[in-house]
């Protein structure tokens, strides 16, 4: 039984943070934008009007602001540990220095469920934006290649195209793809500074009475929806190898995304809720209702051109962030040693990210993810909730161990985002709670077939990590 409760040192760990496994390629601009190319994607361009339209009305905004705080808390607790343990992995490598190897393994198991599941989803939505931007051309797919086999299709082709594109982008290596990723970002930010600007001439202040139709009950159901809209700044942690200064960057990293989208978030709420009544954004494109609902057509379809290309960042952090884990657990032994192999020419981990990158695109073309999307919900909250363990226990054992940024109030404030984390778990539905069950079931499985055999810890016995010819 002690066995399965091994834990890394930390003088280990800090030792791995100063290999030179990856290049050192990114700063706080990088993390920032890497940050805000995961969070704002569907949350923003669907999201906001559903919620509007269903559950809070113009008092949305209030929704956003609960699940910024919640989502806030997660990220001071990411941004202590990333700054002191600045390794690979995430949530995986905090709980194997803090708790133990077998719950790692499933911190680590289930990071891979939440990034790539992420990633299929976001896949399979930017097909209707690109479907409604070359309709606009007069370009007509076949709907059979716009939907899955159970929804009387064949495959969903872009979502299958789009998902192995980015793929490839990132096997060419992190240093060049960032410059791709930042492009997209930056057109994604500018689309929704668009947004604001044109839309802001046309709010009328009736449109946001009542404000809060559907009271307190609607603003509350609302947040628990949104708050994953707000998912992404914890894919950071895993690219702490990457970083140049990962015990000052991480942490502005972290905080600067999930502050700037708040604002975003808030200020596309107040416009887009002004500019038409909040039941007639009922629609999976809100952004684009809203302006032709003005007459401003043309800058309706600039930014439909603009969600294409935005939406495609979302699915590259979650394919990188998967791919990174998968290094980490298998540089442990945890997994495979091939997982962790390095390709010499372009500096990264090829088998794994056309692994991640096959099987999201898979996912995305012929699954149905409707019943499973609250599985990276529930994983994304289970992980967020270990960060606070995490926190509480390494402030305890190694009180003097050098920290970028120090989260107040410990133990009280991880304690709160825990309790906040287990909250929204605990009203997830129960099928979620069954698909969970049988995923961390797998991963026991996993672990005891072969992860407990092959884990390695001691520094004689450590993975020789082997790059690539």
């Amino acid at each position: 039984m002690a066995s399965l409760f091994k834990k890394k040192s930390v003088t280990q760990l800090l030792e791995e943070s100063k290999s030179e496994t990856f290049s050192k390629t990114l700063g706080a601009f990088d993390l920032t934008i890497l940050g805000i190319g995961a969070i704002i994607g569907t949350g923003v361009l669907v999201l906001t009007g559903l919620v509007a339209a269903r559950d809070a009305g113009p008092a949305v905004i209030f929704s956003f602001i609960i699940a910024a705080v919640v989502c806030g808390f997660a990220a001071l607790c990411y941004a202590e540990i990333a700054s002191t343990l600045p390794v690979s992995g995430s949530v995986y490598t905090y709980s194997y220095v803090t708790i133990g190897e077998f719950v790692a393994h499933l911190m680590g198991w289930t990071l891979l469920s939440v990034y790539i599941l992420t990633a299929s989803a976001v896949a399979s939505g930017w097909t209707g934006y690109f479907y409604n931007l070359v309709s606009g051309f007069g370009l007509e797919i076949p709907k059979a290649l716009l939907t899955i086999p159970s929804q009387g299709g064949i495959v969903n082709l872009p979502a299958v195209i789009i998902t192995l594109v980015l793929t490839w982008l990132l096997s060419r290596g992190m240093k060049e793809s960032k410059r791709v990723n930042n492009a997209m970002v930056l057109v994604k930010i500018g689309i929704v500074v668009l947004f604001i600007a044109v839309g802001a001439f046309y709010v009328k202040p009736e449109n946001w009475v009542p404000f809060a139709p559907y009271g307190l009950s609607g603003i509350l159901a609302g947040g628990a929806t949104v708050f994953f809209a707000f998912l992404g700044f914890d894919a950071l942690a895993t690219s702490a190898e990457e970083v140049k200064n990962p015990q000052r960057d991480l942490p502005i990293g972290i905080i600067a995304s999930l502050a700037v989208c708040t604002i975003i978030y808030i200020a596309v709420c107040l416009v887009m809720t002004g500019m038409v009544s909040y039941k007639e954004l009922n629609v999976p494109e809100a952004m684009a209702y809203a302006l032709e609902a003005v007459g401003q057509n043309k800058v309706a379809g600039v930014i439909a051109v603009g969600a294409v290309i935005g939406i495609m960042a979302v699915i590259f952090a979650y394919i990188y962030a998967a791919t990174r884990v998968f290094f980490a657990m298998s540089r442990d032994g945890l997994l495979p040693e091939f997982f962790a192999k390095i390709s010499k020419k372009t500096g990264a981990p090829t088998f794994s990210t056309w692994l991640t990158g096959i099987g999201s695109a898979f996912i995305a073309g012929f699954v149905d993810l409707k019943e499973l999307s609250n599985l990276a919900n529930i994983g994304a909250l289970l992980t967020f909730s270990m960060v606070g363990v995490s926190v509480i226990i390494l402030r305890k054992t190694h009180p003097n161990l050098q920290r970028g940024f120090k989260v107040p109030l410990v133990p009280v404030l991880p304690i709160i985002s825990i309790a906040c984390c287990l909250f929204l778990m605990i009203n997830l539905p129960l099928t979620t709670w069954m698909y969970f069950s049988v995923w961390l079931a797998i991963g026991v499985c996993v672990y005891f077939a072969y992860s407990k055999k092959k884990a390695v810890i001691s520094d004689d016995k450590r993975l020789e990590i082997k790059k690539a010819e």
